[in-house]
């Protein structure tokens, strides 16, 4: 598969987690963030691990649970501290702040050149999302844009390590998915227990919600976002992620009637710009230089 399939099928991942605010508020039981979030990492984690028949070996057993606890264990609680304590726009405009995150990352870990162009992609993205989900009565609260923070920086962190790692031969991407699905969800499960419990009552549409989240937005959409890590440029596939926010503003206005103005239609378009400026290599159009007198020489001799 080419480079286009590869990122449109990773793609798909940020846009299925689109749909978490809805689902959460829609059909889940209120007040238990923490319970969802497991549900969504620790079955697809097991079930992954049933259909691969794979288990780590050697120095991947501490480097899943490493990647588990970044990308699921501390990301997705950090993220609903974020959604409960400030307003959505303000918590989703943290989470744009990703690829700005990887950008440095790759610098660090992967020992790549900083690249200017797709850091200001990231700022291009960030500022469409504020202004499509931003409204200007939006409160600021301290606990949560420091969790809002906390967890873009984890998730950028485990991405990059995740390519930086890669994967052992002859495992799947849904086998390394479920590794991390499984260390993230036992991670959150005294978590979970001990600060939260288990919902009272849980119901037919709640069932779907939680089917939904594990099975589409955890097995599914994480085997495919992991996927299009080994297959593309860390920072292109980080800057995919402003896709969340944009199918989270679409639904929103679709099925809970909230409405979209000209600056989020402006926002839009930058957003949508800078995923597509995203997956551009940088360099791409510059003008190739015609061959020196000596490398023409040079040529001759050989």
């Amino acid at each position: 598969m080419g480079r286009i399939g590869n990122t449109l099928l990773t793609a798909l991942a940020p846009a299925v987690w689109g749909t978490t605010y809805v689902v959460t508020t829609e059909l889940l039981p209120p007040g238990h963030p923490l319970f969802a979030a497991l549900v969504r990492a620790l079955p697809a984690g097991l079930i992954a691990i049933a259909l691969t028949r794979v288990l780590p070996k050697g120095s991947w057993w501490w480097k899943s649970a490493v990647l588990g606890v970044l990308n699921i264990g501390i990301f997705l609680p950090l993220l609903f501290v974020a959604a409960y304590q400030l307003p959505g726009g303000v918590a989703a405009t943290l989470g744009a702040a990703q690829p700005l995150v990887v950008a440095l990352l790759v610098v660090v870990l992967l020992c790549e050149r900083f690249s200017l162009w797709r850091f200001g992609w990231g700022v291009v993205g960030v500022i469409g999302v504020a202004l499509v989900v931003l409204r200007s009565t939006a409160a600021l609260d301290a606990i949560g844009v420091t969790a809002g923070l906390l967890g873009t920086a984890s998730m950028g962190l485990g991405i990059t390590l995740a390519k930086k790692w890669g994967r052992p031969p002859g495992v799947s991407a849904m086998g390394l998915t479920g590794w991390q699905l499984a260390a993230g969800g036992l991670f959150l499960l005294p978590l979970t227990l001990v600060f939260e419990g288990i919902p009272m009552a849980i119901d037919g549409p709640a069932l779907a919600g939680f089917a939904w989240l594990g099975i589409i937005g955890g097995l599914v959409a994480y085997t495919l976002w992991f996927r299009g890590i080994g297959r593309l440029p860390v920072a292109s596939v980080a800057v995919l992620g402003l896709l969340s926010p944009l199918v989270a503003a679409i639904l929103g206005a679709v099925i809970l009637g909230q409405t979209l103005g000209a600056v989020q239609l402006i926002g839009f378009a930058l957003a949508l710009a800078a995923i597509v400026g995203g997956q551009i290599p940088p360099g791409s159009f510059r003008r190739k230089q015609p061959p020196s007198a000596t490398m023409y020489l040079r040529t001759l001799r050989e």
